[in-house]
């Protein structure tokens, strides 16, 4: 189940999350452990899908969740026994939390199908690794278990941010609130809630339907334009909707989860926009990897001059933050692209120190939103995959079976994620037929690939069955892309 994806979802949480916390609350009772149950709770009925973790072997996704947890409890502890004021050992427990990730990352790319991670894997690292790094600074005690573990698996942030701070959580955490708390904090909650509805199920809807979808499949530099303006807004209002509603429920349960959005498309320069978009990874990766590096740079002399060690921590907090959403190239490119730019505007920011620019003028005010608006929307187009991939090259999907029974698999257009599409079956190079992928299957809309109407199932045609091998592949219709595995080898009896 994909949090904040459709109705269902909310209707589960309106049932069994909101009704109860307005009673508790409005007498004074909505504690931290009833947002505890509440996470645990929510938590078992989000994580049931089957991930598959050997050629034979499946396993319940919430199973994984558990061992991760279990796995940066363990680390942390290490850590702390070792003795958390000694650079090896801090280091070797950053290595140990980010392994998890880096592991699921890596056997995504590869065509054995495996699946080690869940929903939320990298916000939940981040949160492991901001509490390494503040028993590093000796800002926190060790936490207890239980708050440890309702750091890192909070329900309402798990999946996609914002990433809180353990400093901020816990401080939450331990306040208990009054009757009139709780009201202001419902108050918040429900207007955090009605953004979220406009963001995400109206203007992203709208989006999406009537401009995203209509121009994505087009092969033309008008529609790659388009394209850019269409899918910056979109992801905006998506993933600003999703924010809302993760910050709404936190408030909820009394948790006061900072913003993740502040008009960002208003920013004047790439470094106020960084101040606005995303505002807890970015902020996460200026306190904890450029700050850091700059400081011990200067410490250590490594980089003499300063603006060329700033330059340096753009491209090392950016190349990082690259990789983090994941290691397709267009991630690393999207990430060495924002570097350039905030390096550009540093160098900038330095030689017009000694001019007199009418910064304050609206004219000029407006130049340098547009500016910036387009600079950004481009870094988008990046990150989107369309330039690297182009509108027909950009599937996903798995030709997971061929038999002597059946044959099945499913294939997913990243850039219109609920529409079905058409495959083609060749037996080596010689066509056999055309089959529509638009079976329902739960287990991909669960795991956020559209409305999950992207399977295909056939019985095995007969003209197989004559006692002969036969090399099976799946490619799109209309196109040279295979879906991997690219082949099945089949021999049935005649």
């Amino acid at each position: 189940m994909i949090p904040y994806a459709d109705f269902t979802y909310f209707g589960l949480l309106f049932l069994y999350v909101v009704l109860p916390t307005l009673l508790l609350g409005l007498f004074g009772h909505a504690s931290w452990r009833w947002a505890l149950l509440m996470t645990a709770f929510i938590l078992i009925v989000q994580y049931q899908a089957r991930l598959k973790i050997g050629a034979h072997a499946e396993l319940a996704e919430i199973w994984v969740l558990i061992g991760f947890g279990f796995w940066q409890w363990i680390a942390m502890r290490v850590y702390v026994f070792m003795g958390t004021g000694r650079p090896l050992f801090f280091y070797a427990a950053i290595v140990a939390s980010m392994a998890p990730m880096a592991l699921a990352k890596i056997i995504s790319l590869s065509p054995a199908e495996q699946q080690i991670g869940f929903l939320g894997l990298s916000y939940v690292s981040f949160r492991a690794l901001d509490i390494v790094i503040c028993l590093r600074d000796k800002v926190i005690e060790p936490p207890a278990l239980v708050d440890f573990l309702g750091f890192l698996f909070f329900f309402p942030t798990i999946s996609a941010g914002p990433i809180d701070r353990y400093r901020r959580f816990v401080a939450d955490r331990k306040t208990k609130r009054t009757r009139d708390e709780f009201i202001v904090d419902l108050d918040a909650a429900v207007h955090r809630l009605f953004r979220g509805f406009l963001y995400k199920f109206i203007l992203a809807a709208l989006i999406k339907r009537y401009w995203l979808d209509r121009v994505a499949s087009e092969n033309t530099v008008g529609a790659l334009v388009n394209y850019m303006y269409a899918y910056s807004l979109y992801l905006f209002f998506d993933f600003a909707g999703y924010s809302a509603f993760a910050i709404a429920f936190s408030y909820l349960l009394g948790i006061h989860t900072p913003e993740n959005f502040d008009r960002p498309f208003l920013a004047r320069n790439i470094r106020d926009f960084w101040n606005r978009w995303h505002i807890t990874l970015s902020f996460w990766f200026r306190d904890h990897v450029y700050m850091r590096f700059l400081l011990a740079s200067s410490r250590g002399g490594w980089i003499p001059n300063k603006h060329l060690a700033a330059v340096t921590g753009y491209f090392l907090s950016f190349g990082l933050m690259g990789l983090w959403h994941g290691i397709k190239p267009q991630f690393i490119e999207y990430g060495f692209y924002m570097a350039a730019l905030l390096s550009g505007f540093h160098v900038f920011s330095e030689w017009s120190k000694s001019r007199a620019w009418p910064i304050n003028h609206p004219l000029w005010r407006t130049g340098a939103i547009f500016t910036t608006f387009h600079f950004v929307c481009f870094g988008l187009l990046i990150f989107s995959g369309r330039l690297n991939n182009g509108p027909e090259l950009n599937y996903t999907g798995a030709f997971e079976r061929a038999d002597c029974e059946k044959i099945f698999g499913w294939v997913l257009d990243e850039h219109r994620r609920d529409s079905a599409i058409s495959v083609d079956l060749y037996d080596r190079h010689e066509f056999v037929m055309t089959i529509v992928a638009n079976q329902f299957r739960e287990d991909l809309r669960d795991a956020g690939f559209g409305n999950g109407r992207h399977g295909f199932r056939i019985q095995t045609p007969s003209q197989f069955k004559d006692g002969q091998s036969h090399e099976l592949s799946i490619s799109i219709t209309g196109t040279k892309v295979k879906i991997i595995p690219t082949q099945r080898i089949i021999l049935c009896p005649d």
